[in-house]
């Protein structure tokens, strides 16, 4: 009789204590869920729209210039009607060419006052009909001439990018990076020590070596591209 008295005291012991150990390895499943759970990030699905409106394109355009510059810079370009405008007055050092909404794609400058003379220019002559090499040869010969003016050191940022899609609450353009630009007219690989090919991603190289178009280029990272 004391034999089973004992062998029912130790079962009830071994019953109590694995039911405590399932008790305490579902609470901590449990707490470990709940953690999971709090620490997963919830993504937040934005809906993109697509440029539509002069408002959509001033948005879109803003994005090209340095964040604490935005407010206060100029923005021109064609409106939604095809006519070249004013889209927006500015005060301070930074123009900005708004994406043309007639072609494919996005793209839009922004650049330093300084540099107007010469983008004006070349949007003139383009307008005239000439291509390209004729645009590039009349304004060579016009800044050896002194009738047209680079500023040394001026600079461009070109935001671009495939898609015309961008979100509203950012004005983000989907998929949009920035390619930076500095004008050094006449420099050359010798004057500068850039190489006139990038040597790697994100590397500053020099385009137009030796021209009134010398600038240095930095691209885009080619992950950041794709």
């Amino acid at each position: 009789m004391k034999h089973l008295i004992t062998a029912l005291v130790f079962t009830g012991l071994l019953v109590s204590c694995n039911s405590s150990e399932q008790t305490k390895t579902t609470t901590e499943n449990s707490t470990k869920i709940e953690i999971t759970e709090e620490n997963t990030p919830i993504e937040n699905h934005r809906e993109l729209k697509t440029i539509t409106t002069d408002a959509d394109l001033i948005a879109t355009a803003l994005m090209a210039a340095p964040e604490e510059s935005r407010a206060n810079s100029k923005v021109i370009g064609y409106n939604m009607k095809g006519e070249f405008v004013t889209l927006k007055e500015g005060t301070n050092e930074f123009i900005i060419l708004a994406d043309d909404p007639n072609k494919n794609g996005f793209s839009a400058a922004c650049y330093h006052k300084d540099l107007e003379p010469f983008m004006a220019r070349g949007r003139a002559l383009k307008a005239e009909g000439k291509n390209p090499k004729e645009i590039f040869d009349i304004r060579e010969e016009e800044v050896k001439s002194g009738a047209l003016k680079i500023t040394t050191g001026a600079t461009l940022h070109i935001y671009f990018g495939k898609s015309t899609a961008y979100d509203p609450e950012t004005s983000k353009v989907e998929g949009a990076k920035l390619r930076y630009v500095v004008y050094m007219p006449w420099a050359t690989s010798e004057s500068t020590g850039l190489p006139e090919a990038p040597l790697a991603s994100n590397h500053p190289w020099i385009m137009n070596p030796g021209t009134h178009r010398a600038h240095i280029m930095i691209s885009p990272l080619a992950d950041e591209e794709q």
